[in-house]
């Protein structure tokens, strides 16, 4: 019963955030694709205000910045270290968007997670907004699975096939990987869809035909 308040509060600060570094009561710009969680309210507020200056762009390569400033061991100690004061990790947070000239919609990003205690949350921040980033580009995630890899030949014409299930202003996003374990075959995921024609699978399909038979 006491998780309402806290939920409340944290909507009251992010809508606060949204609206802190641009002219107040303007509506929220909605971003091209709804991410749920905690994660996805802070990035929904960063898209906002970040859209409505114009610097969605800008804001999305000051986050990456972020993410590998983060992933270096002196700060993470710092910086995600449970034990070290939230008053230390703000000035220490400061310091670092004072020394990369982040622009002001980032910096307040970061120093509210701070002072809120969410700092862990912040690379689910930062991936929510890559994704409605990607989404906003017109970007279809897909990734194609084979046993080896493709020769240059077959996977021109892989993606020649996966492009000609876009719409006209979609861009593919194309991600392959290796896998032996599927034995052969591939496996490919696009958008939402999923298309499993492994090696493996059908040999498993086979297995259970052959056991239902005998």
């Amino acid at each position: 019963m006491m998780a309402a308040p806290a939920v409340s509060g944290l909507s009251r600060q992010v809508r606060c955030f949204s609206t802190s570094v641009v002219r107040p009561f303007t509506k929220l710009v909605r971003p091209p694709v709804q991410i749920y969680g905690i994660e996805g309210r802070y990035a929904t507020a960063l898209y906002s205000a970040a859209s409505k200056q114009n610097k969605l762009e800008q804001v999305e390569k000051e986050l990456l910045r972020v993410a590998q400033i983060l992933k270096e061991p002196k700060m993470a100690a710092s910086i995600m270290n449970p034990y070290v004061k939230r008053s230390i990790k703000v000035k220490s947070l400061n310091d670092m968007t004072a020394k990369e000239r982040f622009s002001p919609l980032t910096s307040n990003l970061i120093n509210l997670l701070a002072e809120n205690g969410r700092l862990n949350n912040t690379p689910g921040v930062i991936s929510a907004f890559s994704t409605m980033m990607s989404v906003h580009r017109g970007e279809v995630p897909c990734s194609v699975t084979t046993a080896s890899p493709l020769d240059e030949a077959i996977l021109s014409e892989l993606k020649t096939v996966l492009k000609s299930f876009l719409s006209k202003n979609q861009i593919l996003k194309l991600e392959v990987k290796t896998d032996p374990s599927i034995m052969g075959g591939m496996i490919v995921r696009i958008g939402e869809k999923y298309v499993d024609m492994s090696a493996k699978t059908k040999i498993q399909k086979l297995g259970r035909v052959m056991r239902e038979v005998f």
